[in-house]
Parts: structure tokens; sequence; C-alpha cells
């Protein structure tokens, strides 16, 4: 487990995600481009990611010319209102961040976290600001697939849960590709299974030991109600206004199966 920051550096972190959450612009393109097809990625998550969300990078760095096959797929279309529906949109979004996050492990392969590839404060001036990933002539790095594009625009708390920051407190990354088709029943399923975790959340009606990610954008989660009704729509053991809510350290050790 990472070591608890320190006191002023966590308020300096947390003031400056506030900051950049509260200012970000939803980014939007007038592209041509047509939904593609997310077989290949499907693929190689079904061969590299364990059911409980374990990643081979080995295996991925042993297959990166399937990898990078799909990855030139993405960059040649960039999602846009008038050839693709909301959830091929959102489908595209969600693995692309995956994609390239794996991406990054294995051009940087072997690492011990994600964290370790740029120095910073996490979300912030780090690795996440690496401008690496081309699409359709548009330059992003992963915060802005994540605070530009998945968060304002799609407006949805549960893409919190689909998205994989390589790391072992992250959401599990699920073992198959986003799709237009079964997004919403996959979202569900994610988030469902990322709150009855005991790896990442420890609740009881006493006590709820939540991931930091709840408090990182616990207003992405209020959007329609209160946190602790967001917690009750998918946890098993449902909790109270009397039930103590607390956070578990975040681990960015990477979430390498052993």
């Amino acid at each position: 487990m990472r070591k608890t920051l320190p006191v002023s550096l966590a308020l300096l972190s947390a003031l400056l995600l506030w900051f950049t959450c509260s200012n970000c612009r939803a980014i939007r393109r007038n592209t041509d481009s047509k939904p593609i097809s997310h077989d290949t990625w499907n693929t190689l998550l079904n061969k590299h990611v364990s059911a409980e969300g374990w990643v081979d990078y080995k295996g991925f760095v042993r297959d990166s010319n399937e990898l990078n096959r799909y990855l030139k797929a993405l960059e040649s279309a960039h999602p846009n209102d008038k050839n693709w529906s909301r959830n091929e949109q959102m489908a595209y979004w969600l693995n692309a961040y995956n994609a390239y996050t794996i991406q990054l492990i294995v051009r940087h392969y072997p690492v011990a976290s994600i964290k370790d590839i740029k120095k910073g404060v996490a979300f912030v001036n780090s690795v996440w600001d690496i401008k690496f990933i081309q699409i359709q002539g548009f330059t992003y790095d992963l915060n802005n697939i994540e605070h530009n594009i998945l968060r304002p625009v799609f407006k949805d708390a549960r893409i919190h849960a689909a998205i994989n920051c390589a790391s072992y407190s992250c959401p599990k990354l699920l073992n198959e590709a986003y799709t237009a088709e079964k997004l919403d029943n996959q979202l569900d399923a994610a988030m469902r299974t990322f709150i009855n975790d005991p790896l990442r959340n420890r609740i009881t009606a006493e006590q709820a030991e939540i991931s930091e990610i709840f408090k990182w954008f616990k207003g992405d989660f209020e959007r329609d109600g209160t946190l602790r009704d967001f917690l009750n729509k998918y946890a098993d053991t449902k909790i109270t206004t009397a039930t103590r809510i607390t956070h578990i350290d975040y681990d960015w050790a990477l979430n390498e199966a052993k």
C-alpha cells in the first residue's frame, strides 16, 4: 500500500483536481468517421485479463502487434454526433482509455506502478498528462479522455468503474470490450462488482470503508442524489445515515497477474 500523502500535498492534490474537474471543457469533434469494431480489443482482453481483473502485461507485450493494430483503428476514427450513437461514442472512449493505458504500461514494462512512468501529483501534471494519443489529427492525454470527454459529455458516474488506471485499487479491468449493444448492462455490472469487491470497498451496515474514487469524484456520484443513495443502488449491504463512511488509501501498485 502507498504511504499516506502529507496533509499539505494531499490538500494541494485535492484542490488541483477540483480546479481541473470544475473547469473541464467538453470536447466534441465534427469528423466524418463511422463506428469501428472492438473485436480485436475484445480478443486481447479475453486472452490477457483474468475474470478477477488481473492483467498479464507480459502477454500484452507479446501481442503488442495486435494491440497496435487495434490502436490504429481507434486513431483512424474519431467519434462524432453525425454517425455515432451515444452508446457507440461512450463505448469507444471507455475502450480507448483502457487500451491506451495498457499501451503506456507495455511501452515502459516492467514498471512497479503506472506513476513511475512520469512522476507528479496523481491525475495532475503526471503520467495522465502525457500527450501521446493521436486520433484523426487530434492530440489527447488520458486526462483529456476522462475529464474532457467521458465525464462532461456523458455525465454517467458508472464510468469510474469502467476505466482502469492499471493499479491495484482501480476497479477491475473488464475482460471484454465495451460495446454499444451491451453498454448499459456492462456499466451496471462494473459498478456493482466494484462496490461489492472487498479488495476495493468494504461495506457493512455500521461502517463503509470505500475507495478514494468516491471522494475524488464525489460530485459525479451525487448528481442524482446523495453518495449514500448511489452506494445503496449497487451495494449488497445497504447503509443508512448512521453508517460511518471512511476511505481506503489508494494502492498504485501495478494490477499485474501473479
